[in-house]
């Protein structure tokens, strides 16, 4: 048009990576406006208390209050459990979070059990203690970077059968800590002996790098007839977690080592039934 100039529509940005939050949500939104939502903000203020919580645990170990160092990586294990699916709940997943998500994890699953076992018991073993601290850290940020790699891979199988591949890093450092809740539940010595610490911190950082199968909440479906039962169980593991935390912890970390061979029987079933439809799908 001559002898006017002409006027471009302002421009516009996504609201949030990824899908609506809402069916109300509007899809853009003016580049004035732009803004991260609290609602987007809440799963990554959860990540960060929760890698506050693991690092606090080391500072609880300087002091030397053992207890206190192992009850602070436990909560960030409770609050790493709940951002993820607060995220999924809220719609506000995003890729700046996954990546938060790993590097909180590494921190407070790999590097602060390292060294609260270290400055516990492994200094006593002097380089061996030291290089199964390294080990464990070592191993859990291996778990971590090998999960990241893997998020856009459609191929696998553990995965699509509703098994994880490994030890998973929260319940490695809680399976690390197995010796520290007998020591502080019974006082005896021999939890505290580094040498006995070291091999067990190898063996937890095999199973976290490792390719087996382990159990996952999705692996775990009872039947419609025993969930009330179940819920019933859950209430009371609660109820034991708050009146003997240190046997609690004990008891699931034992179940869960007791459950391994079963997870990998109920995935070779699995395994052997896929192989079968795809020698049927090919002849």
């Amino acid at each position: 048009m001559s002898g006017q100039e002409r006027v471009e529509p302002s421009p516009t940005v996504p609201a949030r990576v990824g899908p609506k939050a809402a069916e109300h949500d509007d899809a853009e939104v003016p580049a004035d406006r732009k803004g991260l939502s609290l609602r987007a903000m809440l799963p990554n203020a959860i990540t960060a208390a929760a890698l506050c919580a693991g690092l606090t645990g080391v500072r609880f170990a300087v002091e030397e209050q053992w207890a206190y160092a192992v009850l602070a990586v436990a909560l960030a294990g409770v609050l790493d459990g709940m951002d993820g699916r607060i995220a999924r709940l809220l719609n506000a997943q995003s890729r700046f979070g996954a990546e938060l998500d790993s590097l909180a994890d590494s921190l407070s699953f790999g590097m602060a059990p390292a060294l609260i076992m270290y400055m516990w018991a492994l200094q006593d073993l002097e380089r061996f203690g030291w290089f199964a601290a390294l080990a464990f850290a070592i191993c859990c940020a291996l778990r971590l970077a090998r999960f990241n790699a893997r998020i856009d891979v459609e191929d696998q199988p553990h995965k699509s059968a509703g098994f994880l591949t490994g030890v998973p890093a929260p319940v490695g450092a809680g399976l690390a800590f197995l010796p520290t809740y007998l020591w502080i539940e019974t006082g005896e010595a021999v939890f505290r002996d580094p040498l006995i610490l070291t091999v067990w911190m190898a063996a937890i950082a095999v199973l976290m790098i490792s390719n087996m199968a382990t159990l996952s909440w999705n692996a775990i479906r009872p039947r419609r007839n025993i969930r009330l039962g179940l819920i019933a169980i859950a209430a009371l593991i609660v109820a034991a977690l708050l009146l003997e935390p240190w046997w609690s912890l004990t008891a699931i970390s034992v179940t869960y080592l007791a459950l391994m061979p079963y997870a990998l029987f109920k995935y070779g079933r699995i395994k052997r039934r896929r192989r079968r439809a795809a020698e049927q799908s090919g002849s």
